[in-house]
């Protein structure tokens, strides 16, 4: 005869998987950015193309310049693959002139469009559907495409789950601790990976809100008074509740039409 406890070990709960503070920490970061500055819209584009385009065009210049060479762009009806692979290099330069490093520029975004058009034929769709790790590896090997520059076209040009962890988000989650203040940015970006929801929609708010506090309040000299995330040095301020926030539910579309399309500093 069995013993009586066999049928309680059959029906007892079985733990699920151990508790992940960093990210419970992490997602306290984000509610409390956005909390304080609100949805960022990134990145403000009208396009796909135009989103890879201005990321390229914002390379070690201030985004007013890079809007102003997109818009000169949209101008020529430009802002495609095709046509961008079919204009001449020096039509090119000139037009993108207020970005700065015009020439280099204009090299760089033939080599992108080069590869976009012949590889996928000109279609954003079908980098959405690729395989996301051989995607990087090939995106990375288009001459003069940082690993920057890529994530921020895949997250908000293509709409995958990549992370930007760019100057200022490093430099804020080093302050708070979470990572080693010689971090570097692929280090940044697969621990902001591994321990985030995969979800594009939170990488580019997250993202946007990380660059906002750290223009704000964690510059070079931080300028803690008023930061919303002094709660969480030491543990000696109370965390803010995780809900309700202001903004849209995580993963769900940024515009009315068609498939959801990311938003950063510049798509058409």
């Amino acid at each position: 005869m069995p013993p009586a406890s066999g049928f309680r070990l059959r029906h007892r709960r079985i733990p699920g998987p151990p508790a992940d503070p960093v990210k419970a920490r992490l997602l306290r970061l984000h509610v409390a950015l956005l909390r304080r500055f609100g949805p960022q819209h990134w990145w403000p584009g009208r396009s796909a193309d135009e989103v890879a385009v201005g990321a390229v065009l914002t390379q070690h210049t201030a985004w007013a310049g890079a809007a102003r060479a997109v818009a000169a762009l949209r101008a020529r009806r430009w802002l495609s693959a095709r046509r961008l692979h079919e204009a001449s290099e020096a039509e090119l330069a000139e037009a993108i002139r207020p970005a700065g490093t015009y020439r280099v520029k204009a090299r760089r975004l033939k080599a992108l469009a080069a590869w976009v058009v012949e590889r996928w034929g000109g279609r954003w769709d079908r980098l959405r559907r690729a395989p996301l790790e051989q995607l990087r590896r090939e995106m990375l090997g288009v001459a003069g495409l940082g690993p920057e520059t890529v994530d921020a076209i895949l997250l908000y040009a293509a709409g995958r789950p990549v992370f930007v962890a760019d100057a200022y988000a490093r430099r804020v989650l080093a302050r708070h601790g979470l990572l080693p203040p010689s971090a570097r940015y692929e280090d940044a970006r697969a621990f902001l990976e591994a321990h985030l929801p995969s979800d594009p929609a939170l990488f580019n708010e997250f993202h946007a809100l990380l660059v906002a506090a750290g223009k704000q309040h964690c510059r070079t000299q931080a300028r803690c008074d008023g930061c919303p995330l002094r709660f969480d040095f030491h543990g000696g301020l109370r965390a803010p509740p995780m809900s309700p926030v202001p903004a849209l539910p995580l993963g769900a579309p940024r515009h009315s039409r068609g498939a959801p399309r990311p938003r950063v500093r510049g798509q058409r």
